[in-house]
């Protein structure tokens, strides 16, 4: 009874502990509105936390499944914050979750085929995560629809000044005097540039 009680006990430490880690890495989400731009700062940390956090749980348990199970409980955690904001109005796409899973069971694959090898599982998994991880969330990202569209028709009340999208004012930059005569002024600095070599050289 005892054994058992601490077995479930120790699922919960991992559910949540996987979870405060990964949040605390940085970015553990994709907004739409600013996906394509965390998307780096979100293939470094949650790569690393990922591995670290799997294998620091799967040398205490010796189970292969641990880092899929990890994987598991923030994916699920995402779907919750996804469907929150869905009910705050936001439209269904407006979080992308990213895509944990398949990097995690590549880590467990490792861990398993090296006979549980801890560091052949540091080394063999941390690289197929490292790499896999970015591939999948990017792949992920470029099925989203009208992202800057999205940015623009529906901003965070969140989002930091710094961070909340301008949209381009196009129209007006093509129609004003300064943007015509620096445009005339590139255009016509080639062949300018071009008759003045010739002539120096008469």
């Amino acid at each position: 009874w005892l054994r058992r009680t601490t077995h479930y006990l120790f699922i919960v430490v991992v559910a949540a502990n996987s979870t405060l880690l990964t949040i605390n890495a940085g970015d553990y989400i994709f907004y739409t509105d600013w996906a394509w731009t965390s998307f780096v700062v979100f293939s470094i940390s949650q790569s690393t936390m990922l591995v670290v956090g799997a294998i620091y749980y799967t040398l205490f348990t010796g189970v292969p499944g641990t880092a899929t199970y990890y994987a598991t409980i923030m994916t699920i955690y995402t779907w919750v914050a996804k469907g929150a904001w869905f009910a705050l109005g936001y439209p269904y796409d407006f979080i992308v979750v990213p895509v944990w899973i398949p990097s995690a069971m590549l880590l467990d694959l490792s861990y398993w085929a090296t006979r549980r090898n801890k560091h052949a599982a540091i080394l063999i998994g941390g690289t197929l995560v490292g790499m896999s991880l970015p591939v999948f969330n990017m792949i992920n990202l470029l099925l989203v629809k009208d992202p800057l569209e999205m940015a623009f028709k529906y901003p965070r009340p969140t989002l930091p000044p710094y961070m909340t999208p301008i949209e381009p004012q196009v129209g007006k930059f093509y129609n004003s005097p300064v943007a015509l005569g620096a445009g005339a002024g590139a255009v016509l600095s080639v062949p300018i540039a071009a008759l003045g070599a010739k002539l120096n050289t008469w």
